[in-house]
């Protein structure tokens, strides 16, 4: 068998195909092609933006401590409603964290998540993630939704909703980093 461009590319496909069909594999391989298809997410028009109802929200520190959404107000805050088991929140959670190392000092980072205590720690160590982890104790404040997930938002100082975004995305590109920026600076 002879082989050129079009036999190598159909047995690459063929692999791919075959390793998302093999249980141990198939996460993997969601993870890495989510990564690929990621884009920077997009900015809600000002027009359109919505803001956030009430910051009253209670929420439990995992690896962090318990706050109140409050603590919030007038400032740059990122939400990221995820879990652990879910394959987009896998694939996006590197750039988050980029995001986050970059950020932490200057933005209000919620990752806010249902999963239990030891799949969560392990996950977290597993990975070398340090962002800080929390679980709602209370109603999530209007118009926040955490299903599906990923679910992401980016809120302004005066609370609009500028970036709302359901699936994975890339966190960690120039266009999320110049919205943020410019929102550090209103």
């Amino acid at each position: 068998m002879k082989f050129n461009k079009k036999n190598i590319s159909n047995i690459v496909f063929a692999i791919v195909l075959v390793l998302f069909f093999i249980p141990n594999t198939r996460g993997m391989m969601q993870i890495f092609l989510t990564r690929i298809f990621s884009f920077s997410p997009g900015i809600v028009e000002v027009d359109e933006r919505t803001q956030v109802a009430s910051y009253n929200w209670k929420l439990h520190g995992v690896n962090t401590t318990s706050i109140n959404f409050d603590t919030a107000k007038d400032k740059v805050v990122l939400i990221n409603y995820w879990a652990t088991w879910c394959p987009p929140c896998i694939a996006e959670m590197p750039s988050l964290q980029k995001l986050y190392n970059d950020y932490k000092d200057k933005v209000v980072f919620l990752f806010v998540t249902t999963d239990d205590d030891p799949e969560l720690h392990k996950f977290m160590n597993n990975k070398n993630y340090d962002f800080p982890v929390y679980r709602s104790l209370s109603e999530l404040p209007k118009p926040f939704v955490n299903n599906p997930i990923p679910q992401t938002y980016i809120i302004s100082k005066k609370g609009d909703i500028v970036i709302d975004k359901t699936n994975a995305a890339n966190w960690n590109s120039s266009k999320v980093r110049e919205t943020i920026d410019r929102l550090l600076l209103e």
